[in-house]
């Protein structure tokens, strides 16, 4: 897929992307129709069937039974990128570690209680940055992205195309990622967010990067990625 869509100046896409994703309260029914006039008129039209779904006549407390059920209660609709990836190895620590240091790195502290990895909060952070760095990060993150609005499709879930559209705001193609591995979280805890003295914990850094920046590890190795997307090890 190469097309990409083109929002109109200002238009905060990815901003309206993460709200749509959100918990659905009755703040986020009553924002419906500012959400869709946000959004560019072919975006909008590709996004109805999640809209008519939110904005339906249906009862507010069943929307939110629908949401849990879609992805509080199935592993394979999970919310949270690095879990696709990493399971609950510690490997997703670190990931979402390094996420977060990116969201400081940009000046922004997010004001949740959510992990870093959590779609919405994710797709809010790129509604905030440079749009060269936001379809850089989005062209990194789209392997998982990809992945998880294929499974909603094969649910039937509307949440679908909100996937699907993402999958046109970058030209990368998506790639198949294996399987994640089980098991559970490593015993060491990961904290983020200052402590109770006011200070950040450290912040685990690789090798040979004296800017301090670090790359985001969204999808496994090459090597383990070739053996189950056709890929060959570079």
């Amino acid at each position: 897929m190469t097309t990409t869509t083109t929002a109109a100046a200002g238009t905060p896409v990815y901003s309206v992307l993460s709200a749509l994703l959100g918990y659905p309260d009755r703040d986020l029914i009553d924002a419906l129709p500012a959400l869709a006039a946000a959004l560019p008129p072919d975006a909008r039209a590709r996004l109805a069937p999640l809209f008519d779904v939110l904005g339906g006549p249906g009862d507010l407390i069943d929307l939110q039974e629908r949401y849990v059920a879609t992805f509080d209660r199935r592993a394979a609709h999970s919310l949270h990128l690095f879990e696709h990836i990493h399971g609950e190895s510690r490997d997703r620590g670190q990931a979402m570690v390094d996420l977060r240091a990116e969201y400081l790195r940009h000046g922004l502290e997010p004001a949740t209680a959510e992990l870093p990895d959590y779609v919405p909060l994710f797709l809010e952070f790129l509604g905030q940055i440079d749009p060269d760095e936001a379809q850089a990060l989005l062209g990194d993150a789209i392997h998982v992205l990809a992945r998880l609005g294929d499974k909603l499709a094969e649910a039937h879930s509307p949440y679908a195309c909100l996937f699907f559209e993402l999958r046109r705001l970058t030209p990368v193609e998506p790639e198949a990622l294996p399987e994640p591995p089980e098991g559970a979280m490593e015993e060491t805890m990961i904290t983020f967010g200052p402590g109770a003295d006011g200070t950040e914990p450290p912040i685990m850094r690789g090798a040979g990067h004296s800017d301090g920046a670090q790359p985001i590890v969204f999808h496994p190795p090459r090597t383990s990625r070739g053996s189950a997307g056709g890929q060959t090890q570079e």
